[in-house]
């Protein structure tokens, strides 16, 4: 045994050293080799073509100190003192990456220089190993400062822009010798996950980011390199506004910027790979349905804006659809046009769902059998107290929560079926009590929320739609009811390919989670809530449908998420100071009072899903009932 350890380690050995001697430090990848991505729509047209390279390389010493230091503190501490690569540091980050404790490079910043300017993004061993070799031959070639210097000036910090002086224009309008500290831990911060951490295109990841940023500040303390005075004195930097490419206006932009999550989170190309360029994207997206949105928009809502209305300025909508039988996303409406708002509406978590969530609800009593409070199983025509702010009781008796319905009316002994058509909230406040807010919360994951999704927790405002999906989200949660409980992974990818190389996608598999009757039923409520409840407005579709109207807390958004036997839609509009970025109430925009779910969103979805159905022949839901709801 001890001979073939020791033979093993001579062999070792021997690879080491041959590897060495073989692996030569390459000519630089060079700019040139960086490429623009081609966007096709579902049926082949460009929808757009993305990836000019902005880059311009700066000297070290134009580079603030402390800006270096935060760049050290946030990707190798002991760049200056330690070796051009450490074992102990890749294997931590391997094991981070297996614990799920979350991304940790394992890579020294040589390494990562190494990647970024001789070879490539590719995960390969034999990348790998390349890059662990000329590591070590280029730290006896250059100084450390060499190597931080082409570090910085070749590393990607998301909005296109590589390199610490692109960075600093992107984020923040000034050149990277005026560099604040704190801006400079903002941009070294980036580097873990460029676009994540771009708090102004995904608020939604704020706090994760500004947890990275002051895990930078933490690290420059620790290494003595700032202040605690000057750490206690730091205020996160809140980037300018994103400047977007006019190649990118109108929804092309919002497309592209969905297409690119999907493909990072998914881990089929990741951030710096898809930046380096040459990729053929076909998407889900029929270019038909994405104008016939826009017509929708523009016909139902934007026609009825009045720009000396202060409120109307704040009007912003946002829109998908999904195929149930197949999960592709066929639309996706952003907003009014991606180079006036950054933001995409469609993709955004921070507006609550409101009454929208409250079929959930239904689902999950159904699917999992629950009863009331008295034993009594509960379906659709189970009987509930629509009292106006009746508190909610357990079988331990009342509980602390006893929420208003809206205008605060009093709807007395009211059946589920009719208190989801005029969405009663003291009804469903009792009924996600009844059947456990933790099933509720698991219901909305298996159905297709993301279970970070914000304010999806257990707590019992879950049942009157506190958490804050995405639209998209929304409607792929929606397409799983439509779809008869059966989940299908969602895409807005058909293929991919880099050159003659095609590029293998996610298997998408269909899962019932819940069951075919528990579904159906929900289904059927929700027509009656279109036929005879809130959600009239969307008959004009001349189509069997489906849907619950929603309004968001303090009226920030109003809801309509909807289906027909063939295609699942969700529109919300809502309301953002177009200066601040504050999100505002939507009273008195649109020349109304209120503005709620079943108003301009269940007309854009009617004008929308008329246009977008075309050709397709009516038909109705084909539904299996457990008994006759």
């Amino acid at each position: 045994m001890t001979r073939v350890v020791l033979w093993g380690a001579v062999l070792a050995v021997n690879l080491l050293v041959v590897g060495y001697l073989l692996v030569q430090v390459p000519s630089p990848n060079s700019a040139a080799t960086l490429q623009s991505n081609l966007y096709l729509y579902a049926d082949g047209s460009v929808l757009a073509r993305e990836g000019q390279v902005n880059r311009e390389a700066v000297p070290l010493s134009r580079v603030p100190v402390k800006v270096r230091q935060a760049v050290l503190a946030a990707e190798d501490r002991d760049f200056y003192s330690g070796h051009a690569i450490d074992p102990r540091t890749m294997l931590r980050g391997a094991w981070y990456t297996v614990t799920g404790k979350g991304r940790q490079s394992g890579s020294t910043i040589t390494q990562q220089y190494v990647k970024n300017y001789y070879l490539n993004q590719e995960q390969t061993f034999a990348r790998k190993a390349k890059e662990l070799f000329i590591s070590v031959k280029l730290a006896q070639k250059q100084s450390r400062d060499q190597i931080l210097e082409g570090y910085l000036n070749t590393s990607f910090f998301g909005r296109n822009a590589y390199g610490i002086q692109a960075a600093a224009q992107a984020y923040y309008g000034k050149d990277a010798e005026r560099l604040t500290v704190a801006e400079g831990a903002y941009l070294a911060a980036l580097l873990n996950a460029p676009s994540r951490y771009d708090v102004v295109a995904r608020p939604e990841y704020r706090r994760q980011a500004v947890r990275r940023w002051n895990y930078v500040l933490d690290g420059m303390v620790e290494e003595k390199w700032l202040s605690a005075a000057e750490r206690a004195g730091t205020a996160f930097p809140v980037p300018h506004a994103v400047r977007a490419p006019a190649g990118l206006s109108g929804q092309r932009g919002y497309v592209v910027e969905a297409v690119k999550q999907y493909l990072v989170e998914n881990a089929i190309v990741d951030e710096s790979r898809l930046a380096a360029g040459g990729y053929r994207i076909v998407t889900t997206i029929r270019k038909e349905r994405q104008e016939a949105f826009v017509r929708a928009v523009d016909e139902q809502l934007v026609r009825a804006l009045d720009r000396r209305r202060p409120q109307d300025r704040s009007v912003r909508v946002g829109g998908a659809s999904v195929d149930p039988a197949t999960g592709e996303v066929t639309t996706l409406y952003g907003g009014y046009d991606y180079t006036r708002q950054y933001v995409s509406n469609a993709t955004r978590r921070d507006y609550q769902a409101g009454s929208t969530f409250k079929p959930i609800v239904l689902a999950s009593a159904l699917a999992n059998g629950s009863s009331t409070v008295d034993g009594a199983a509960i379906t659709p025509d189970t009987v509930y107290d629509g009292s106006n702010r009746r508190r909610v009781v357990s079988a331990d008796g009342p509980v602390g929560y006893a929420p208003a319905n809206e205008d605060d009316v009093d709807y007395g002994p009211i059946t589920l079926r009719a208190a989801t058509e005029k969405s009663v909230n003291s009804v469903y406040a009792q009924l996600a009590s009844d059947v456990g807010t933790d099933r509720v919360r698991s219901t909305a994951v298996d159905l297709g929320l993301p279970a970070a999704t914000p304010g999806l927790t257990s707590a019992p405002a879950i049942a009157l739609g506190a958490a804050q999906p995405s639209v998209l989200d929304l409607a792929k949660a929606y397409a799983t009811l439509a779809n008869h409980g059966a989940r299908r992974g969602y895409t807005l990818l058909k293929e991919i390919d880099r050159g003659d190389a095609p590029i293998s996608l996610p298997e998408r598999t269909s899962i019932q989670v819940i069951p075919r009757t528990a579904a159906d039923a929900t289904t059927a409520v929700l027509v009656g809530a279109v036929e005879n409840g809130t959600g009239r407005e969307a008959l004009a579709s001349g189509r069997s449908a489906a849907g619950k109207t929603g309004t968001a807390e303090h009226d920030r958004a109003a809801w309509f998420a909807g289906y027909t036997p063939d295609l699942v839609t969700v529109v919300a509009v809502m309301g953002q100071d177009p200066d601040s970025g504050v999100l505002r109430p939507l009273y008195g925009a649109l020349g109304e009072a209120r503005v709620n779910g079943g108003g301009y969103p269940a007309r854009i979805w009617a004008a929308y899903t008329k246009a977008a159905l075309t050709g397709v022949e009516p038909s109705p839901f084909v539904l299996e009932l457990a008994s006759n709801p």
